[in-house]
Order: C-alpha cells, then sequence, then structure tokens
C-alpha cells in the first residue's frame, strides 16, 4: 500500500465514527472531520445527510481544498428545520474539544475559572443542547495532558456522569460515541461509561497516549491498531475531497 500520513489515518477514523448512521445529517467541525465525513458518504454511507452550510442539503460531495463544484441541492433546511432534526435526535455532530474529561464532558468555553479565566475560548455554542439531543463525537488534532484533563474547567458538552443525574428522560439521545485524536480512537464501551482507548494509530505506543493523556483510560488488553485507507480512499482524499492536503497542516503525529 501507498505510503499514508497520520493524518490520513485520523480522517479514516472519523469516516468510521458515521459507519452505519443512515439517514442523518452530519456536522463538523475541523478540516480533517469535514474531509472524514465527505469520505464515508463517497465509500460507505452514502445516505448521510450534509449541508451546503447555508440552508439546503446538498446531493453531491464538495471539496474541501479543490475547486468549488456546482451543488446539487437535494433539500431545503432552514435555520427552524435544523432544530427538528437536532430535538429528534436525527444529528451526529463532531465538535472539537479544548478539554475532555474520562466521562466525556468538554470545554471550548473558556481556561481557568469561568469568573475570571485565563483564556476566553468560544463560549458554551451549541454543545449543551448538542450532547443531551443527538449523537456526539470529538476531533482533539494535538493529543495532551492540557486537553486530556482530570477534571474540565467548564462543562460546555455534558459527560455520561452528568447525563446520568439527569435522568433517561432529560437525556434520551445523550450518546458520546467516538473521540478521535492524533495518537488513537477512543470510546466510552465500559460498564461505568469512562473513557476506553479503542485504537492506536500505527507508530504510536499505549504508553505514549497514557503519557499524554491527564487521567486513567480503561484499556482492555492487547489495542488494536486503527485501520490505514484503502488505495480507494487514499485517492478519494488526495485527489477529490482534499487535493491540496489540508488535513495534514491540522494534524501532529
Amino acid at each position: 500500500m501507498t505510503d499514508v500520513t497520520r493524518a490520513e489515518v485520523c480522517t479514516v477514523a472519523v469516516a468510521e465514527a458515521f459507519r452505519g448512521a443512515g439517514e442523518i445529517l452530519v456536522s463538523c467541525f475541523g478540516t480533517t472531520p469535514a474531509v472524514g465525513a465527505r469520505l464515508a458518504r463517497m465509500t460507505f454511507e452514502p445516505d448521510i445527510l450534509m449541508t451546503d452550510g447555508i440552508c439546503s442539503l446538498v446531493q453531491n460531495v464538495d471539496s474541501v481544498s479543490g475547486e468549488k463544484i456546482e451543488p446539487v441541492i437535494e433539500g431545503w433546511t432552514p435555520f427552524r428545520s435544523i432544530f427538528d432534526l437536532l430535538w429528534g435526535g436525527r444529528r451526529h455532530v463532531m465538535m472539537i474539544a479544548s478539554q475532555i474529561d474520562r466521562y466525556g464532558n468538554q470545554n471550548f468555553a473558556c481556561i481557568g475559572e469561568h469568573a475570571k479565566p485565563k483564556a476566553q475560548l468560544l463560549g458554551m455554542r451549541g454543545a449543551p443542547g448538542n450532547t443531551l439531543s443527538h449523537r456526539t463525537s470529538y476531533w482533539i488534532p494535538n493529543h495532551s495532558p492540557g486537553v486530556f484533563v482530570e477534571k474540565v474547567d467548564v462543562v460546555s458538552g455534558v459527560g455520561y456522569d452528568r447525563a446520568a443525574e439527569l435522568g433517561p428522560r432529560t437525556a434520551r439521545f445523550h450518546d458520546i460515541h467516538r473521540v478521535i485524536s492524533n495518537l488513537g480512537v477512543f470510546d466510552f464501551a465500559t460498564p461505568d461509561r469512562r473513557m476506553r482507548l479503542a485504537s492506536l494509530h500505527p507508530g504510536v505506543t499505549v504508553d505514549e497516549v497514557v503519557g499524554k493523556t491527564g487521567f486513567e483510560l480503561a484499556i482492555d488488553g492487547e489495542v488494536p491498531e486503527t485501520r490505514k485507507p484503502s488505495e480507494e480512499e487514499l485517492q478519494l482524499i488526495r485527489e477529490a475531497i482534499d487535493p491540496k492536503g489540508f488535513i495534514n497542516k491540522e494534524v501532529r503525529s
């Protein structure tokens, strides 16, 4: 197989997060998630819905870094209809996390005390509603103890421990599906819903991940390797979706 970059492995891991999604709306933050979602749509998950970023669902998949194509509109999604999909669990969003803890509580509001933060970030945005209303995943391009923390400074996105306190009616669609970083893939497939190391990207060791994580990860025996892209997937990434290689500027090895 042609040599692949870490960014391309991450892109395939993102695409795999949408496997089996069916006809739901997919929303992504970050270059790698945008490329990964398009890759899933063009290969094994053709029914996922993607927008033009304004008010329409598009049938064809646009390039992230290449020449823009004329969109083929297949549906109208004004702002109010997004909430119908969102509140009904018919959406999968992949957000970025400035901090995340072992139960999937996420912060991209500020660093430090909320009353007087050291750094002001995006704010709460739609994270509280997203995490309680539909499937949510996270993309973290630089895995470090400053991001994977024992306790987030502010809870923007709701994790499994807090969702459990709210009760099943409030959090009926709560589902933190995957966390994908430049080192590996993580899920919450544990009895107590703690973050688990699901796979390691090629060339990454368990010790490296543990050393860059600020809390104890659940690790079940021998950790598998994240799959590499196929030749077909590589061709789609490099020639159709991201010909200028923007993902390689976002991902650090």
